[in-house]
């Protein structure tokens, strides 16, 4: 980090008034930071967290493997960003807890497990953090008979191409269904989970290489079903100095946008009772909220209700920012609290529209022996008779 760089964020931490607003929120009573609440401690707090990088920044705290643990004991969730009473810099919280971790890991001081994450995505034979072998996708363009060139690119991303296949392929149906123009590409990593744990250095060669292969592919619109994807597709590579001229979507935008339009027509019911958990990189950090609650009420037969915090306080999944991988008990102890408060609402089906909240809701759901469903809303639409209008 350079030294006008360190000014600029010194200048802002130092505005915080370690006001408490970023750990509790009043609406509901309730601590809204799933790091304070497990840890209990004001460092473990975002305000805490900003002084703890101040005293780095400043000379008066040393790098250390404990300092780095508070750092990255945090989902990046961004609900400290929504309860932040300061709003010149409340909207850079979690960006000044992501730059943090880059200096650790300048450092040296990555936690071990988070390394993983940056050994298996640098691995040329595999380009993801799940340290699967590379697939090009050419198994599946054959598979569903794509073609090279199109106007759509669908971008999986690695936990759907590699952990939850069914959403991956419930996606392509869907697509298949509606007639949308579309193919696949030999994608690597988008890098949200190195981003999210500061282990940047790959990020522009990633980068440059995921838009070379969609302007091959002759697209000029990519959708991808994953919340992270979604940020770091449309927000984050613009950081590194991206330049493209595609438009990004997320499925359940596109969905949305078929159904306004009367291209597609959903023509089965779904007789169940739905809540609907909103992933943290499309929500805070992104600001889609009405859209999958417009989808979900537009599915004949569904009874939609809402848990007690949603939308902007929504309880995180626990599974961002590299804690699934980092503190994998904990994240698990994060989603079971989410499943506690869905199963207040009555609803036999959770659903969300990320595949990082699908996989640590079904773990929780597994482990607590909760009984719901755990869906992306993808995979319900896949169920149903979707008629693509003329």
């Amino acid at each position: 980090m350079s030294n006008e760089a360190e000014q600029d964020w010194k200048d802002i931490i130092h505005r915080c008034f370690r006001c408490g607003y970023c750990k509790f929120t009043y609406d509901y009573n309730d601590f809204n930071c799933p790091s304070y609440k497990k840890y209990r401690f004001e460092t473990y707090s975002t305000g805490g967290r900003l002084w703890l990088i101040y005293g780095i920044i400043n000379g008066d705290l040393q790098w250390s493997e404990n300092l780095a643990n508070v750092l990255y004991a945090c989902p990046t969730c961004g609900n400290c960003m929504e309860n932040c009473r300061f709003d010149k810099f409340n909207f850079l919280l979690v960006d000044m807890i992501e730059a943090a971790r880059a200096e650790a890991v300048k450092k040296g001081f990555c936690p071990e497990k988070q390394k993983a994450l940056l050994a298996r995505t640098k691995n040329p034979d595999m380009y993801n953090p799940y340290g699967e072998p590379n697939s090009d996708n050419e198994d599946l363009k054959k598979e569903y008979n794509l073609p090279d060139k199109a106007e759509w690119v669908y971008y999986i991303g690695c936990t759907s191409n590699y952990r939850q296949k069914n959403l991956r392929d419930a996606t392509i149906r869907f697509l298949k269904k509606a007639n949308i123009d579309f193919t696949l590409i030999d994608e690597h990593c988008c890098c949200s989970p190195i981003m999210r744990t500061g282990q940047i250095s790959p990020v522009q060669d990633f980068m440059n290489y995921n838009i070379a292969q969609i302007i091959n592919a002759g697209a000029s619109k990519v959708i991808t079903s994953c919340a992270g994807c979604y940020r770091t597709l449309k927000k984050d590579w613009l950081k590194f100095g991206a330049e493209y001229d595609f438009e990004v979507y997320h499925t359940i935008e596109l969905v949305n946008k078929l159904l306004d339009e009367e291209k597609i027509k959903i023509k089965s019911e779904y007789n169940k009772t739905i809540t609907y958990h909103d992933p943290c990189h499309l929500g805070r950090h992104m600001g889609v909220y009405d859209i999958p609650r417009d989808v979900i009420k537009r599915i004949p037969g569904v009874n939609f209700v809402e848990m007690e915090r949603n939308r902007e306080n929504a309880w995180c999944c626990g599974a961002g920012g590299g804690v699934k991988i980092g503190y994998p008990e904990w994240a698990v102890e994060i989603s079971g609290e989410r499943l506690e408060e869905a199963k207040e609402t009555g609803a036999t089906i959770l659903s969300s529209v990320c595949p990082f909240c699908r996989t640590n809701l079904s773990d929780a759901n597994d482990k607590y022996n909760m009984g719901f469903e755990v869906l992306d809303l993808i995979e319900i639409l896949d169920q149903l008779e979707i008629e693509a209008m003329e």
